[in-house]
């Protein structure tokens, strides 16, 4: 251990099993909780894994490891990029797995309380069974709405919709010494002193364990269409982004990518991307009340990736060609991990930025002989690198 932690004895371990019941010290159970997704995920095994099943027990937990300073990492689905839920320091995993009830959907405010286990696929499905929408979407709808709080989850729906923390109203959340807290409400207003759910959101756990959530529903668009811009370069591509977000509706998304992206996911998927001889693309989705509505604005929106020098402004002619693309541009961090091993880095810059930030990188990696796949949410000026570590030793 580093530092001042403590290190659990067998004792410990039956003070906690009194606490929270099943303790997991088995080295074989605890593979899964050593690691999460990252590329070059390290491995890093805790002393014992817990799976408390409401706030009460998770407080107790904390306070036991308050007391005897052992260390412990929140966890949700474990589908993180970065490591954040990797037990560097051993001690405890505090899995939420277990505490995954949605206590309710209010049609009426707009709301929806839920504890932080839920995975998104299923906290999504039940509020749209209500009619009602939250509009996240991290990419992995296996994650838990908590792990998308403590780390203010985006996506591509962020450019209308906003990240994590645009969508939440108030969290429930256990302190490190094992208080439990409740912040904000389901309200929409609150000016009541600080706002603890904004300063616990994107925390990872540093602040807090968050166990439960208030969200800000909304109700869900009828309709939701693709535009599919070619253009010669990614300059050309992103010079068109600013006049697009002029515009009088707000697009969900807005993706650009380079053509060595659509060249792995041609591979992947098994089938070709249109215009496989330009360099850069813009893909637009736009949610709306009407196919009417959303065409007049690609009509508006195309004539502006035209004017900067797009070939063309394809919006696909039937549903499953839409699906099609919206899945290409989902899958492109699995066929980067299938076709090459590599590593994850995200950077944010002005959105104006974004290709001398690009060309700088490559650039930078052509001095070193490696490749890095570019692709992001032009939207609001988030930028996925993925060196590749192609024929290159460990």
């Amino acid at each position: 251990m580093t530092g001042n932690y403590g290190k659990l004895t067998d004792e410990m371990i039956s003070e906690l099993a009194d606490i929270c019941g099943n303790v997991i010290t088995d080295r074989d159970a605890m593979q899964d909780y050593a690691r999460d997704e990252s590329p070059h995920a390290e491995i890093r095994f805790p002393e014992a894994v817990v799976n408390p099943e409401d706030t009460s027990t998770v407080s107790r937990i904390m306070s036991f490891a308050s007391k005897y300073k052992i260390p412990v990492t929140p966890r949700g689905a474990g589908t993180g990029l970065s490591g954040g839920c990797i037990p560097l320091f051993g001690g405890i995993v505090l899995s939420l797995e277990n505490m995954n009830r949605i206590t309710r959907v209010d049609g009426e405010n707009f709301t929806a309380v839920t504890e932080s286990g839920v995975p998104m696929a299923a906290l999504c499905a039940e509020i749209e069974s209500k009619g009602l929408y939250y509009p996240l979407y991290p990419g992995e709808m296996t994650a838990t709405i908590g792990g998308t709080v403590s780390t203010n989850a985006g996506g591509m729906n962020a450019v209308r919709y906003g990240v994590t923390r645009n969508n939440i109203l108030g969290l429930e959340a256990v302190l490190p010494n094992g208080d439990s807290i409740n912040t904000g409400g389901e309200y929409v207003k609150s000016s009541s002193g600080y706002d603890l759910t904004q300063l616990i959101a994107g925390s990872e756990g540093t602040l807090a364990i968050v166990t439960k959530v208030i969200l800000k529903l909304t109700t869900k668009p009828p309709k939701r269409e693709v535009l599919f811009a070619p253009f010669s370069s990614l300059q050309d591509a992103i010079d068109a982004v600013p006049e697009i977000l002029h515009l009088r509706m707000i697009p969900a998304g807005l993706e650009f990518m380079e053509r060595r992206i659509i060249s792995i996911i041609e591979d992947y998927l098994e089938r070709e991307i249109p215009y496989p001889e330009y360099d850069a693309f813009l893909m637009i989705i736009m949610d709306g009340d009407s196919e009417d509505e959303i065409h007049e604005y690609f009509d508006t929106a195309g004539e502006i990736c035209k004017k900067h020098g797009a070939a063309e402004a394809l919006v696909p002619g039937s549903e499953h060609a839409k699906r099609r693309l919206l899945e290409a541009r989902e899958k492109f961090y699995h066929a980067i991990k299938r076709y090459a091993p590599m590593d994850l880095i995200d950077a944010v810059v002005p959105r104006s930025k974004i290709p001398d930030f690009v060309r700088q990188v490559k650039e930078i990696s052509a001095q070193h002989g490696i490749t890095v796949i570019v692709y992001g949410h032009a939207g609001d000026g988030n930028v996925h690198l993925h060196p590749l570590c192609e024929n290159m030793s460990e």
